[in-house]
């Protein structure tokens, strides 16, 4: 499979280094390739990827998440085209169940799944984990659709079909917009067993109970309104250089 792997990344220097080198320990070079969307950065984003060998980077002046998805879209060279936030880390096995699930199932156009948080402390990842088990497969089944943006694969085919990202949207929700627009092409498939190890600093920042919050509403508004609910979001990537 030619997979393009893209990672969208504005001022991520404390954090991307780790997410690019848990990329090479898991995929051992079975990228097509791999391109890192510079996002108007002010720090040392662009020499952090750089300094990894096969690592393609890619400077998209316009600020903002949807710019940079778009611009990786319009980069990526690939069959499917999968998308990690700067801040995860890739676990064993995840390119694997990948190949694994569009291999045996030719209706699907894009693949996601929850996350389990590398940073958060220990009552912080319980609490996480039961938020996705409670919430997740319930929607999933309700709705049809689902899909978390810190990690993704799409068929590029599909992509092309919807005429990619709608850079209208802010942030939030920006994934259910998504995996609504591409349930008309094919099956969005949610999977609770393909997991990405995310960071938990926006819950660190904005609370636990607030962030789960403004993310169900995000999922919620775009299903029944075809927009998401907020406007809007807080940059949260100041902070100490993770471990």
């Amino acid at each position: 499979m030619r997979i393009s792997l893209v990672i969208p990344a504005h001022n991520e220097e404390a954090y991307l280094g780790g997410c690019l080198d848990s990329v090479v320990a898991e995929a051992g070079g079975r990228f097509h390739e791999i391109i890192v969307i510079d996002n108007a950065s002010t720090d040392a984003t662009a020499a952090v990827a750089a300094e990894r060998p096969g690592v393609r980077v890619v400077h998209e002046p316009t600020k903002g998440l949807l710019a940079a998805r778009q611009r990786g879209y319009a980069e990526a060279t690939g069959e499917y085209v999968a998308y990690l936030d700067a801040d995860t880390r890739m676990p064993p096995g995840w390119l694997d169940r990948v190949e694994r699930t569009f291999t045996r199932r030719p209706d699907a156009v894009s693949l996601s799944g929850p996350a389990r948080y590398w940073d958060a402390r220990p009552w912080q990842r319980l609490a996480l984990a039961g938020a996705w088990w409670l919430a997740a497969p319930p929607a999933y089944w309700l709705v049809g659709y689902m899909l978390y943006g810190a990690h993704f694969v799409v068929r590029r085919s599909a992509l092309d079909a919807i005429g990619g990202f709608d850079q209208s949207v802010d942030f939030y929700g920006e994934d259910t917009d998504l995996a609504r627009r591409l349930s008309g092409h094919g099956r969005v498939l949610f999977d609770m067993r393909f997991h990405i190890l995310s960071s938990a600093r926006r819950f660190e920042k904005e609370g636990l109970l607030r962030t789960n919050a403004v993310y169900v509403l995000n999922f919620v508004w775009p299903v029944l309104f075809g927009r998401p609910f907020t406007s809007s979001h807080q940059d949260v990537r100041a902070g100490p250089t993770p471990s």
